[in-house]
């Protein structure tokens, strides 16, 4: 089994009123999380990324984390305090240029020691493109296409020097790209940094298969889970690798308990703090994309349909199919008799394993081992402690099982995944 941790922030996954809840700025937040992940064996510890503060009804929607330092500068602070952990930063291919960001993966990845991941994002929102020059966002078809070139060309950049560490000349004639001249870095001890991909549409799934190395995936059951495991797995033969070339790990919460009662309370409060009255209609309006503050939080669902409406909500990327989104959630709260905030929490969410430590490690193997996935990005609710837990009382039972390793056995972050290191291009 393989673990990786996000730093939480994003959105309302972090619950701040907790008095255990702390910044999500200064340093000691980092590295608190980033040696508890150590400490637990975690293959790597991963960022999300936020070019612009998000807006909701043209104001800066206050659930949203106020200020998020630039990724790969923190990653470069914790590769100082840590010896084994994988170090991974979500960063744009849509307002970034390949030179520029593959020699900042790559000084990541010396400094390191070959523990860098880059997670290939594309964004659509055109309110993220009014903080550059050029603005604006590239059309949807437009945005995997760019993506495969920009990763391609990185991978030029990081091939161009000559095993025996040697710089030749490079050069990229593309659609998206047209540089030549020299990279300034060998190849890093791992041959290229570790490439993490999250999309879950077609061409996301097809783009992983393709190029990536690890998927960040977003089933919520084990079934739902099975069959996305099985769909991305089978399309990496026609590119001509295997099974386990591709490491699957959708990203789940975790919430334990002495009891499975205690537990559940737990999480049911959790959920509910996750989950305010404003959270919870701001949520519905993504869907219905109308404004709906004078509908009750504690009250049933909206019984118009869902309209386009991008002006309501800057920086936020609408769901898809919003009008069976709707249908859906209208049927859930029907059937059991939700209000507005109940049917948010219950449909809303990432996949949480609830329980005993013991009932913990036993679901969580059953998934790896039933090929549901390959593993798990653990999403805590608090920062920075909010992994002491689990490593503390699930990890050993893991370890007890046979489940999860008792050692590092490598020192970077390709050997805790088991990938190959890539062969050189020259």
């Amino acid at each position: 089994m393989h673990l990786a941790a996000h730093f939480p922030g994003l959105d309302n996954t972090t619950v701040w009123a907790d008095p255990d809840s702390g910044s999500q700025i200064e340093f000691a937040s980092f590295e608190h999380l980033a040696r508890t992940a150590e400490r637990g064996l975690f293959d790597f510890l991963f960022l999300a990324e936020g070019l612009r503060l998000r807006e909701h009804k043209g104001r800066i929607h206050d659930l949203d984390v106020v200020g998020r330092p630039e990724s790969i500068t923190v990653l470069n602070a914790l590769a100082a305090v840590t010896e084994r952990l994988g170090l991974a930063a979500t960063v744009d291919a849509g307002f970034n240029e390949p030179y520029e960001l593959a020699r900042r993966f790559a000084t990541l990845d010396h400094l390191s020691g070959g523990r860098a991941a880059w997670n290939v994002v594309t964004s659509s929102d055109a309110f993220t493109g009014e903080n550059f020059r050029r603005g604006g966002h590239l059309d949807r078809a437009e945005r995997y296409p760019r993506a495969a070139e920009f990763l391609d060309t990185a991978r030029e950049l990081w091939d161009s020097w000559t095993p025996d560490g040697m710089p030749r000349p490079f050069a990229h004639r593309g659609r998206h790209f047209d540089i030549a001249g020299e990279f300034t870095l060998p190849r890093s001890p791992q041959g290229h940094p570790v490439v993490i991909q999250a999309g879950d549409s077609e061409e996301g799934r097809e783009f992983a298969a393709s190029a990536a190395d690890v998927v960040l995936a977003r089933q919520r059951s084990l079934e739902d889970g099975r069959v996305f495991y099985a769909d991305v797995k089978r399309r990496l033969a026609k590119y001509g690798r295997g099974p386990g070339d591709l490491k699957i790990m959708p990203g789940v919460g975790v919430v334990l308990g002495d009891t499975a009662a205690e537990a559940q309370e737990r999480a049911a409060e959790i959920r509910r703090q996750q989950t305010s009255p404003q959270t919870a209609l701001l949520t519905l309006e993504q869907v219905w994309g109308v404004d709906l503050s004078s509908y009750d939080p504690d009250g049933p669902l909206p019984d118009i349909d869902p309209v386009v409406d991008p002006a309501l909500a800057h920086g936020r990327t609408r769901r898809a199919d919003t009008v069976a989104i709707a249908e859906k959630w209208r049927a859930l709260s029907k059937e059991k008799g939700l209000s507005i905030r109940e049917t948010v929490i219950e449909a809303g969410g990432r996949h949480c394993f609830t329980g005993t430590p013991e009932a913990v490690a036993r679901e969580l193997d059953e998934h790896v081992r039933r090929e549901a996935a390959d593993g798990f990005v653990l999403v805590p609710h608090l920062i920075p402690g909010g992994l002491d837990e689990f490593v503390d009382r699930v990890v050993p039972l893991l370890q007890e099982r046979g489940a999860f390793r008792t050692e590092y056995r490598g020192t970077t972050l390709r050997s805790h995944l088991g990938l190959p290191e890539p062969g050189s291009r020259g």
